[in-house]
């Protein structure tokens, strides 16, 4: 099944998305804290059964694409962190 969504529709839905809270730039200041390449993660996401390439893991990064929960899940164990360390400083953004 296919949605389908009018022009006005979809910047409705990227109006909302870009001005949502998100985790990206603690991903990024993750990745670097544990100095791993987006390649070195994305292939340990392969190697975990998830389907993210080095592209779709940069858009992850970016903020251009949600995080599945799975991949959450895999990075906390590929950082080796505390699933709060995603979420830090997002509480005070909504203040």
């Amino acid at each position: 099944m296919q949605l389908l969504i009018g022009k006005a529709g979809f910047e409705k839905v990227k109006q909302y998305l870009i001005n949502d809270l998100n985790i990206s730039d603690n991903i990024r200041t993750l990745r670097n804290a544990a100095d791993l390449t987006q390649d070195y993660v994305a292939i340990q996401l392969q190697t975990m059964g998830l389907n993210i390439s080095r592209s779709r893991f940069s858009m992850i990064e970016l903020g251009r694409l949600n995080v599945p929960v799975s991949v959450l899940v895999a990075l906390k164990i590929i950082f080796k962190c505390e699933y709060s360390a995603f979420f830090a400083g997002l509480e005070e953004k909504l203040i």
